[in-house]
């Protein structure tokens, strides 16, 4: 795991931990208590993960299956005894040790190959590391999105919920038309529906954080913040977003030291494709008969005798695994450089959107509404006027907390398409286009 928390720290400011024994498991219940006492940040959500999440535990201990399998493929192999005892005319007592020669002549080349393997494993779990906390960090900004937008609309129902029964005492003295009233009414009960739909989604996107975070019972308390933080006074610049995901890229890597191993396996079975097994035994043999004991001693030398094929099978066939993996690694190189173009241009999409609604959509929206109530009260416009600005503010409000959510989410997808933690995921950046194009 050493390699592990070091490079997770250095990227994640968070190394990970596996745990090992009951010891350890109260130390984790303790910080993650500790950490789940305050209101919970991006930074608390991504070390609860790594702590707490038992599938990237799971993960830790297939690294110390490969470590032990590692471990078992450096050693010699085990020789073998045999011991025979035949009874007749004659006593005979045999005694038979044992070598597979190929494999001790191979064992520095296979020793180098398990230590390669054992590498790709742990840059597996490296992967499952970063993968983690980046899903923690999505789900924390859409529960924290979800909470604001219950929040303004909750704001918005007790608003409405007050000029619906004003409109009803106003009703019952005569003094608002009847049709004036069921617009009231209306808005209120299409505020509360609205408000209905975001509950629900906010539960479900705290559930989604709850699992990526392993809590349950009574740690579900956490109190998350009221608003998403604000926008960076500016977007992170391109620079080179390609060239550093092509080093930075941890599945990448993975696959550059898959292709090495393959490329070793490859020369191994070259090297021995004319013997498909080589053992040696030393023989030591006991004749009792009439009494008199005959000791005899020897040796016995075994191999296959390729007859039908001198190996060329088994060549074609780790020639083709070898080129199958130089072909799967550029495709992954050009993916990953796709992957980076892509969600850089999916954050600065994100960032100019959120930026707009924020100094353009949502000060307009206020000025309209104050112009509006002006006009109303000085009975220079209708109460459906009233009705339909208060409609489209409540949605540019709505736009405008979708679309930071979209840009912290695409931060985290810039973030793992240069340095790895899983793909890209679309969804919401489209919808935030669209409303922007039509406010625009």
């Amino acid at each position: 795991m050493s390699l592990v928390a070091d490079q997770t720290g250095s990227v994640l400011g968070t190394p990970a931990e596996k745990i090992r024994n009951e010891a350890d498991a109260a130390s984790t219940k303790a910080r993650v208590r500790s950490l789940l006492a305050k209101p919970l940040t991006a930074g608390a959500a991504v070390q609860i993960a790594l702590l707490n999440n038992r599938a990237l535990q799971a993960a830790y201990n297939d690294l110390g299956v490969s470590e032990a399998e590692m471990i078992e493929a450096s050693l010699p192999p085990a020789p073998s005894f045999s011991l025979v005892h035949l009874t007749g005319a004659e006593l005979e007592i045999e005694r038979q040790i044992t070598q597979n020669i190929l494999a001790l002549l191979t064992l520095p080349r296979r020793r180098e190959i398990a230590q390669d393997k054992f590498k790709i494993a742990q840059a597996h779990a490296i992967e499952a590391t970063l993968i983690t906390a980046a899903e923690a960090r999505r789900a924390f900004y859409r529960a924290v999105a979800a909470g604001q937008t219950v929040k303004f609309l909750e704001e918005s129902r007790t608003a409405a919920e007050a000029v619906s029964e004003l409109a009803k005492k106003l009703g019952q003295t005569g003094a608002l038309p009847k049709l004036d009233q069921a617009r009231e009414h209306a808005f209120y009960a299409e505020v509360s529906g609205q408000l209905a739909v975001a509950r629900l989604k906010q539960r479900s996107e705290r559930e989604k954080l709850n699992r990526m975070l392993g809590l349950w019972g009574a740690e579900l308390t956490y109190r998350l913040p009221g608003k998403l933080r604000p926008l960076p006074a500016k977007p992170r610049t391109s620079g080179d977003v390609e060239t550093e995901a092509v080093l930075s890229r941890i599945d990448l890597q993975t696959a550059r030291m898959e292709l090495r191993v393959v490329a070793k396996e490859y020369g191994l079975t070259h090297a021995t494709r004319f013997i498909d097994g080589l053992e040696a035994s030393g023989i030591s043999r006991n004749e009792i008969q009439n009494g008199e004991r005959t000791p005899r001693a020897g040796y016995d030398l075994s191999f296959q005798i390729p007859i039908y094929d001198f190996g060329e099978a088994k060549t074609k066939r780790a020639e083709e695994i070898y080129l199958r993996a130089v072909n799967s690694l550029i495709d992954k190189a050009i993916n990953v450089r796709a992957d980076a173009r892509q969600a850089y241009q999916a954050y600065r999409g994100a960032y100019d959107i959120a930026r707009y609604y924020e100094k353009t959509i949502l000060p307009l929206r206020e000025t309209i509404s104050e112009q509006t109530l002006l006009n109303y009260n000085g009975m220079l416009s209708d109460l459906f006027g009233l009705l339909t600005d208060a409609r489209d503010r409540i949605a540019a409000n709505v736009q405008a907390i979708e679309a930071k959510r979209d840009f912290w989410v695409a931060d985290v997808n810039l973030r793992a398409a240069t340095i790895g933690g899983g793909g890209l995921t679309p969804g919401g950046i489209g919808q935030t286009q669209q409303a922007a194009a039509q406010n625009d």
